[in-house]
């Protein structure tokens, strides 16, 4: 009997510190800013019309709790994290914005359709060049509008940045206000958030960026009117002591080794946390007027930004911190809540996962693959990155990188990596260096940027050496991965049509077919048939959009998409436009029945 006594009284010993034990983690994992993930295992089974919500934030590293980074508390990006799924190795094409741009929007790498210099049409008079477009192949769309032939209101609020022009096709709605909740009643929506608070400039002085990212706080309220819209940076920018600060400038930063750690320095890495706090709060803003319509839970969202981080040797290179970006999903009903899903991502498969997710097959002619939805591939082995011209300086770099090791070309190892690009050199960290350099004053990983040669080849282990400082590109023991990630890039290069060497002005040459102008889309031709409209354009691959003008010159809202024959109002008059990406548009016709 007291043996009894004693076993049961150890046992419940036992099981109170245990549920103790359970209590303090929980409570000590619930005051721990980083979020704990398991890996991601099982399918998802998603609705089959789903919202799409994209919201994307400019030079943005891993610099956030759900990946590790506690420096700014992120209470909104936290949250989404807790409910959704965390993707670590999700990477840009391109260190830079406008090209990463590009392969987002088309579901092709930059430098397969003449995406690669940033920007193709700014900094060309300088060499002696015209500005241009991209011109991907005649059948290739921007996302948004295949979404739109299938149904989905699509929207962008509010940047661009595609290196091509959009054809009116593209969106139903691109500005300041555009907003789902423009949309006809149940109509699905594709809608995009553009957060610019924490793109480089933002490290510039004076502090701070626009008023004009109040808008995100008044989204689709057309009522509003924004002091700054429209106006230039310098015009548009706050004072220190007018912005909201989100950290103590007294915090410790985690500087990385390439930057020198001065007053100046973490100035810079407290301007660029303090803007990803006010980010964070936009983000929140976005977030909220969709829980307040209802419609969470039938949307999935995505938030990752555009290209790496915004420092001095992250931003326009093609290591990790100029190529690695967070992105955080969120499915209904909180599915895979709390996970980590670690599969490699490059900006190229959105476009062929967005088709997936809403239950239609990937264009054939994209170079990406579907990493969810239907239509999901295997799991890809490798990313593919590429540098070119950067405002008024050029380099050629291709780079490609499996889960551990990044495989790097140097096409001008004669030339020194530091590009002496005038915006950067607005940063005043970037100043601090080019000042300790040429005093001197900077140790040996923070001189490597400043090299006057580079080697021809170059391979990182990512995992034990994260800022890609130690090359093994010569050491033995790693030549069957050297060879492995060599091979890969010339495979990749040959499929995708990139000649590295071609110099920009033969570029442009082979973009236009020889011409020294840019093409110009044919104007659309228009007849009536059996009491329908019926609209063509000569221009192979040109996309058709179309406007209704009702009696009293009230004109729809959004270009309209040409699918067939239609049957025109016999009040109406129509404005039709032709676009084919690349091309110059044609310009708007108008018809009315009474011609006919």
């Amino acid at each position: 009997m007291l043996f009894s006594r004693l076993k049961f009284f150890n046992n419940t010993l036992l099981l109170i510190l245990v549920i103790l034990s359970v209590v303090y983690t929980s409570c000590k994992s619930e005051n721990k800013e980083v979020i704990i993930k398991k890996e991601k295992a099982v399918g998802l089974e998603l609705p089959k019309r789903p919202n799409i919500l994209w919201l994307v934030t400019e030079d943005m590293g891993a610099y956030i709790p759900p990946f590790g980074d506690s420096t700014v508390v992120t209470p909104h990006l936290s949250k989404l994290a807790k409910e959704g799924v965390i993707y670590p190795n999700l990477y840009s094409t391109s260190g830079v914005c406008a090209p990463s741009r590009a392969a987002l929007a088309t579901g092709m790498y930059p430098s397969s359709i003449g995406a690669n210099h940033m920007r193709t049409n700014s900094y060309t008079n300088e060499r002696g060049l015209p500005a241009y477009e991209a011109v991907p192949p005649s059948n290739v769309r921007m996302i948004s509008e295949w979404l739109r032939k299938a149904g989905y209101y699509c929207t962008n609020n509010y940047k661009t940045d595609y290196q091509f022009k959009a054809p009116v096709t593209a969106w139903d709605e691109s500005s300041p206000y555009a907003h789902w909740r423009n949309r006809n009643d149940d109509q699905p929506f594709f809608a995009v958030f553009n957060f610019t608070d924490t793109h480089e400039s933002g490290l510039f002085e004076p502090y701070g960026f626009r008023e004009i990212e109040t808008r995100l706080y008044h989204a689709g309220d057309t009522s509003y009117q924004w002091k700054n819209y429209g106006a230039s940076h310098a015009n548009n920018r706050m004072s220190e002591a007018e912005t909201q600060q989100y950290l103590s400038k007294d915090t410790k930063f985690n500087i990385p080794p390439y930057l020198p750690e001065t007053d100046l320095v973490k100035r810079d890495m407290w301007k660029l946390y303090n803007n990803i706090g006010e980010m964070d709060n936009q983000v929140g803003a976005v977030l909220q007027q969709l829980e307040d319509d209802g419609l969470l839970e039938n949307t999935i969202i995505f938030f990752y930004g555009d290209h790496g981080g915004p420092l001095p040797r992250d931003k326009r290179l093609i290591y990790d911190s100029g190529l690695n970006t967070p992105m955080i999903i969120r499915f209904p009903n909180k599915l895979e809540a709390g996970t980590s899903d670690p599969q490699l991502i490059s900006f190229v498969d959105f476009a062929p996962t967005l088709l997936s997710l809403i239950g239609e097959a990937p264009k054939e002619y994209m170079q990406g693959q579907a990493f969810l939805g239907k239509y999901k591939s295997k799991e890809r082995s490798y990313i593919h990155a590429a540098a070119d011209r950067f405002d008024a300086e050029t380099d050629v770099i291709r780079a490609v990188r499996d889960k551990r090791y990044k495989y790097i070309r140097n096409y001008r190892p004669e030339q020194g990596y530091y590009l002496p690009i005038e915006y950067r050199e607005r940063i005043p960290a970037m100043q601090e260096l080019l000042r300790l350099k040429s005093e001197g004053k900077l140790n040996e990983d923070q001189m490597q940027w400043f090299r006057e040669v580079k080697p021809e080849e170059e391979l990182f282990d990512c995992e034990t050496d994260p800022f890609e400082l130690k090359n093994l590109a010569t050491n033995p023991e790693y030549q069957d991965k050297l060879v492995e990630l060599r091979k890969e890039m010339d495979r990749w290069l040959r499929a995708i049509g990139d000649d590295p060497n071609l110099p920009e002005s033969e570029l442009i040459n082979k973009l236009w077919n020889g011409s020294n102008t840019q093409p110009i889309t044919s104007d659309p031709k228009v007849s009536l048939n059996n009491g329908n409209i019926t609209i063509s354009c000569d221009t192979e691959g040109a996309s058709v959009g179309y406007k209704i003008v009702n009696a009293g010159n009230k004109t729809s809202k959004t270009w309209h998409i040409y699918n067939g024959p239609f049957e025109i109002p016999s009040d109406a008059t129509l404005e039709i436009k032709a676009h084919r990406i690349g091309f110059k548009p044609s310009k708007a016709i108008q018809v009315s029945a009474s011609d006919w």
